[in-house]
């Protein structure tokens, strides 16, 4: 939304990149509980976010 407003448009690619922390974790932790399931659909979330943040962060953005 931030970036739809107008209103502190940093804010979409920072919480981006806290989501795509929050991700790798989670990855990190389903890993060591043995739970593959789970990886494929935080992979799939890591990456919506890394693009999302690498969108909004690169040289074309707004």
């Amino acid at each position: 939304m931030p970036a739809w407003t107008g209103t502190a448009p940093v804010l979409t690619p920072t919480a981006a990149v806290g989501l795509a922390v929050i991700m790798a974790l989670a990855i990190g932790t389903h890993v060591r509980r043995r739970e593959s399931s789970a990886v494929v659909v935080n992979l799939v979330l890591l990456a919506s976010a890394v693009f999302v943040a690498w969108g909004r962060f690169g040289p074309h953005s707004y």
